[in-house]
């Protein structure tokens, strides 16, 4: 037996991440999320300037990629959040078979699909049926496909862009819970992804089948898109397009109105770049990858 004794992390970090799980798991996630949005969506002076000072401090926001770089200029913290770049300021990868990064922020987690299993963290996964709500059946398009999950962080750009270029088949608003999808949930909670209220999004592509799923977070007011709005929250709602909306590569889906994740899923085997692994920063409109159906 050892006779080492454990040291203050060793101890303490596991209890604080057990005790951050647990209070995620007491709060009123959609009541609090739906008070943040409706204060985030607030046009008073002086209220939203406090709240973007208090944002930039706090997450060190660079506003000088972006459009309008007066922080007093902006109607609502939401419209500060939601802020658009200069249209110089990320260029699109032009190679046919070039998969891009659909939004700023770092790399969850990225690699293949496994018998329809995607991978969360160490010892979790979750299924793409859960993930986009559907029959596995339905689901098994993408079982040899791929997948990159990228996590939008506070100070990042929110919008979200398409990955390959595709129309837009279907969409589903699932509701859900609204766990932190931080790497410290990540970790704790089973199927993180697939239990957080989120927007799939289907696409009709080159490379086959595209999923992007935009999933909601405590404390994100909400999603928008370029075709809808606002969906309203806590209702299952399903769409078919008859004329699919057409994407090209790089063009803006949608926004968060502050930090969350975004899922990928591929129908083909999408080749990776090596030097991306859990952690890695990404940048809209780079490529992160190769579609090997047009590759060659």
């Amino acid at each position: 037996m050892s006779d080492q004794k454990p040291t203050r992390d060793t101890w303490y970090q596991p209890h604080v991440e057990e005790l951050f799980i647990a209070l995620q798991r007491l709060l009123p996630q959609h009541c609090a999320s739906r008070l943040l949005g409706r204060v985030a969506e607030n046009t008073t002076p002086w209220l939203k300037n406090w709240l973007i000072d208090l944002a930039i401090r706090q997450y060190q926001i660079d506003l000088e990629e972006a459009e309008i770089q007066d922080p007093t200029s902006y109607q609502s913290f939401n419209a500060f959040f939601t802020r658009q770049l200069k249209a110089s300021a990320r260029p699109i990868d032009s190679q046919a078979s070039s998969v891009v990064s659909p939004a700023d922020g770092a790399i969850s987690q990225i690699g293949q699909i496994s018998n329809g299993q995607v991978f969360q963290a160490k010892g979790r996964h979750f299924s793409a049926a859960a993930l986009l709500g559907c029959s596995r059946t339905e689901a098994e398009v993408f079982d040899q496909g791929s997948f990159a999950t990228v996590y939008l962080s506070p100070r990042d750009y929110h919008r979200v862009h398409m990955p390959m270029a595709g129309k837009l088949v279907a969409t589903t608003y699932i509701p859900g819970k609204l766990f932190s999808v931080n790497n410290t949930t990540c970790r704790h909670i089973d199927g993180l992804f697939a239990r957080n209220e989120r927007l799939v999004c289907l696409f009709e592509t080159a490379q086959g089948m595209l999923a992007v799923v935009l999933v909601g977070a405590l404390f994100v007011a909400g999603i928008e898109t370029r075709w809808q709005k606002t969906f309203q929250p806590g209702y299952l709602q399903t769409q078919r397009f008859a004329s699919p909306l057409e994407f090209e590569k790089g063009e803006e889906l949608g926004a968060f109105r502050f930090g969350s994740t975004v899922v990928v899923l591929t129908e083909s085997t999408v080749n990776w770049h090596e030097e991306l692994t859990a952690g890695s920063n990404c940048q809209m409109g780079r490529a992160v990858g190769y579609s090997d159906r047009l590759c060659g």
